[in-house]
């Protein structure tokens, strides 16, 4: 066991820019990216609101010049997962590939998973039609018809917000009433491009290179029904990637990390940064300014 400077959980905007100010301020930073790195940006195709790139870019080169530009400053990329962590006030030790690491400093970026449908036909189209962020991907379904699907505050948002994109917004829930708060409900009722579907669910998700449709299955009495669509966005919630730190960080009922102060945790010397502590914007922009305000505030704490 050797001890590290400085360790990043994560390799998604926040955790990499995370890294840059780290590895920039000779921190020699360690990133345990993980086997499936870069975060949700990964399954998106063209990002065309993140600062800097005003034709666009590809989610997934975007994390590829992130990775570049950390180990152009010395940052160290471990494509491999932590499978435990032993954090508290006298030691912060991780573990990965059956090997432990200690560390002076650690900044949690593992981020947060969108919630699926689970269907075959789901995973097949993510980026092709398939959405799980109405903010990132609604200006490419201008005059389409799309589906958002879902009953909570985060259907109904997502569903108004789309209405400044789409032509027409079917909402649809698997139940006969939606569990979102009566004021959201109500502004997604009284908007004209949103028509409403109760009592169905997906089955599939059509269409060959691109969404075409989907086939909807009432869940009163089975029946089965195609419609036509040009995308459908997933608004079942987020899922804060924090299971191996559950029992010594603090979380909140959702799962996520509650900062103590600024981007500190309850743990000294663990900082928090991205879509793991933040339910509400969830962006790679304001995960990236998360990522420097953890480093930042990680460097000020070893200096002390």
């Amino acid at each position: 066991m050797k001890n590290h400077k400085t360790a990043v959980i994560g390799s998604g905007p926040a955790g990499l820019t995370a890294a840059i100010y780290l590895a920039r301020a000779d921190l020699h930073p360690t990133v345990f990216a993980g086997t499936t790195f870069g975060g949700q940006l990964m399954l998106t195709t063209e990002v065309d609101n993140f600062p800097g790139f005003p034709e666009g870019i590809q989610g997934g080169e975007l994390m590829d010049r992130m990775i570049q530009q950390a180990k152009k400053f010395g940052a160290e990329i471990l494509y491999t997962d932590v499978t435990k962590t032993l954090l508290s006030k006298d030691s912060l030790t991780l573990f990965a590939d059956e090997k432990e690491y200690t560390f002076d400093g650690l900044i949690l970026a593992p981020g947060a998973s969108a919630r699926t449908l689970g269907i075959p036909s789901e995973a097949k189209f993510i980026g092709k039609g398939v959405s799980y962020c109405a903010t990132c991907d609604g200006a490419f379904f201008r005059n389409k018809e799309i589906a958002v699907i879902g009953g909570g505050d985060s259907a109904m948002e997502e569903a108004t917000f789309l209405t400044k994109f789409a032509s027409k917004v079917y909402l649809i829930h698997r139940k006969d009433s939606f569990r979102a708060s009566k004021i959201m409900q109500e502004k997604a009722m009284h908007n004209e491009k949103i028509t409403i579907i109760y009592n169905s669910e997906i089955v599939t998700v059509l269409g060959t290179d691109k969404v075409t449709g989907i086939t909807l299955r009432n869940t009163v009495d089975n029946t089965e029904r195609d419609m036509q669509l040009d995308g459908v966005f997933i608004a079942i919630g987020h899922i804060p990637n924090t299971a191996i730190i559950k029992d010594q960080v603090t979380l909140n009922e959702q799962g996520y990390i509650i900062p103590m102060k600024g981007s500190e945790t309850n743990i000294p010397g663990v900082f928090t940064a991205g879509d793991v502590d933040d339910a509400v914007y969830q962006q790679a922009i304001t995960a990236a300014g998360e990522g420097c305000r953890a480093a930042l505030a990680l460097e000020k704490y070893l200096e002390a």
